[in-house]
């Protein structure tokens, strides 16, 4: 597994690292229910792979504007600050869910990337109380 600490400051864009702890827990977990429940082992360890998958494939970047998502160093999408209402990560001891909410749409993502670096970078461009107090948002 690959560790990365928070980048400074001073960085334009911040691709986040890669984390595999959600989908290797997930076929772990299957493992651990074929011999009992083999029926609910199946989708675990499917859930699992696909998310194995999206985690080799998947990357963020933090730019100064927006956080674009790129699969296979093509970017797909682009959020741009601007547009976002709110942010949050679910189950703080164990982040697994990274929640945000645009003008016209919501977006949940598994967190199948560095949770600490994904807060700061959060933090960094979109602190919304900072926002406010600039009278940005």
């Amino acid at each position: 597994m690959t560790s990365v600490t928070p980048p400074s400051v001073n960085q334009q864009t911040i691709e986040l690292a890669p984390s595999y702890k959600i989908p290797i827990v997930l076929l772990l977990m299957a493992i651990a229910t074929l011999l009992i429940q083999p029926w609910i082992s199946l989708p675990l360890a499917l859930f699992g792979l696909f998310l194995l998958l999206q985690t080799v494939t998947i990357r963020l970047q933090f730019t100064p504007t927006a956080l674009d998502v790129y699969r296979s160093n093509q970017r797909i999408r682009s959020f741009p600050y601007s547009e976002w209402e709110n942010w949050q990560i679910f189950w703080q001891p164990v982040p697994i869910l990274f929640y945000f909410k645009e003008v016209k749409s919501i977006h949940f993502l598994p967190i199948i990337f560095d949770p600490q670096t994904l807060t700061a970078c959060l933090e960094r461009f979109c602190n919304f109380d900072k926002m406010r107090e600039d009278g940005l948002k």
